[in-house]
Order: structure tokens, then C-alpha cells, then sequence
């Protein structure tokens, strides 16, 4: 909501909605901060067999953190659910237009657009995945591989657009956005506001991912089980002479 009028009255609803007040709850920023680093790491590792292990551990950890953040959009705080922020393309539409128009609709949890970047990027993680999932499992052949790939870039051009559109709402409401998702608080009205952050979920979200880890690592192969097979082979042709 934008205040324009200097009214003593409107000015004191103005200054009550300008306070920052908790918007995000942790489980939702924890989401967050971690898809980042999880998509960035499996993205550049995908074509070195040296971080195999490295690419699939991340790629399995976006699938889990997508399947808590589909369970939490529907039983976690207000801006959390999808039910708040997921609207049609009319909604869409006429958050844009009135971006051209220079009046942007001011959303207090994620605006229209926002929302359909992020439920773009839920779809195709899990599509990665589960695309990754049978290349691994070698149930799939070229034609998989080419879907992998495309899903994979196709996430990474929506990033793109999701960062730019982050930024410019942050221009336009001279919001920092950026900030929001660090601390969890927006300019907001009280009744706007979460109670509670939330922060057992989002400490066992990171017990959990770090468990994760730490079984893959131990599934990692030893430096004996790694040398070259040809290396192996004139060992053991050595023996036999």
C-alpha cells in the first residue's frame, strides 16, 4: 500500500505501515538461501565427472528442500502459503501494466509476478530431479539428457528474470527486497505480521540437509577405488608374470 496524502491521519497510518515488521519466517529464508548455493553448485559441476557426487548430492538436496517448501506453502505462516501469494494471469497481467504505468501494486509477501517466477522454479527443480534422477539411474537415454539440460537452463534464465524483477521492485518501492529475505522483515502493517519465525523448523531444515551430506560423503568413492581402470589391469598383469 502507497500513502500519497499528508493528512495527519493518513500520515499516521503511513508511518504504522512503514514499519518493518516480520514478513518472512525462517523456514521460508533458510529455503531460500540454500536453493541458491545448491542450484549454483549442481549448474557449474554438471559436466565434470570428477564432482559427480557433488552434482547429484546438490541436486538431491534441491528436491528435498522443494518438497518441504510444497508441504509448507500449505500449512506454514500467512505469506508462506501458496494460498496468499498465487494468483492467475489476470492478477499477473495487471501487476506488470501497472509497472509500465509507473503505479506499482505494493504486495506486502510476494507480488503476482514473484509468484509465478517462484512457482516456475518449484516445477522445474522437480523436473531436474527427477530427470537426474533416471539419467543416474541409467533409465533414460539422449533424448532425457537433452530434457535435463533444457529444464536446467530454462531454471537458470528464470533466476535471471527473478533477480531482475527483485531488484526493480526494490527500485520502484524503495524496499531493499534482498534485505527482507536476510532478516525477514518488510515495511507492514501489524496485521500483516507473523508471530512466530519459526526457528526449530529452520534449525532442523539445516540439521537435515547437513545429515544429507554427510551420508553422501560417505558414499564417496576412496582414492583406491578411483584409480584408472588400466592402471588395475597391468597391476594385475604384473602379478601374473
Amino acid at each position: 500500500m502507497n500513502v500519497t496524502s499528508a493528512s495527519p491521519v493518513e500520515a499516521g497510518v503511513g508511518r504504522a505501515i512503514a514499519r518493518r515488521r516480520l514478513v518472512w519466517d525462517a523456514p521460508v529464508r533458510v529455503f531460500h538461501w540454500l536453493m541458491v548455493p545448491c542450484f549454483a553448485g549442481a549448474y557449474l559441476s554438471a559436466e565434470s565427472e570428477r564432482w559427480r557426487l557433488l552434482h547429484v548430492t546438490l541436486g538431491y538436496t534441491m528436491a528435498g528442500l522443494v518438497g518441504f517448501r510444497l508441504l509448507w506453502g500449505l500449512i506454514g505462516t500467512r505469506h508462506a502459503r501458496f494460498a496468499s501469494f498465487v494468483r492467475g494471469p489476470a492478477a499477473v497481467k495487471r501487476y506488470l501494466l501497472a509497472i509500465v504505468h509507473g503505479r506499482p501494486e505494493h504486495h506486502v509477501g510476494h507480488n503476482p509476478a514473484g509468484a509465478l517466477a517462484i512457482v516456475a522454479m518449484l516445477g522445474l527443480t522437480l523436473a531436474i530431479a527427477a530427470s537426474g534422477w533416471s539419467l543416474y539411474n541409467d533409465l533414460g537415454g539422449d533424448w532425457l539428457e537433452e530434457v535435463h539440460e533444457a529444464a536446467a537452463n530454462l531454471m537458470l534464465a528464470v533466476v535471471g528474470v527473478h533477480i531482475v524483477g527483485v531488484l526493480l521492485a526494490s527500485w520502484m518501492h524503495h524496499e531493499n527486497l534482498t534485505r527482507a529475505m536476510v532478516d525477514g522483515r518488510k515495511a507492514a502493517p501489524p496485521a500483516e505480521a507473523v508471530r512466530s519465525a519459526w526457528r526449530s523448523v529452520a534449525a532442523l531444515m539445516i540439521v537435515a540437509v547437513l545429515g544429507f551430506w554427510w551420508l553422501q560423503w560417505q558414499s564417496a568413492p576412496t582414492a583406491a577405488d578411483a584409480r584408472p581402470a588400466a592402471a588395475q589391469h597391468s597391476k594385475a598383469g604384473d602379478h601374473d608374470d
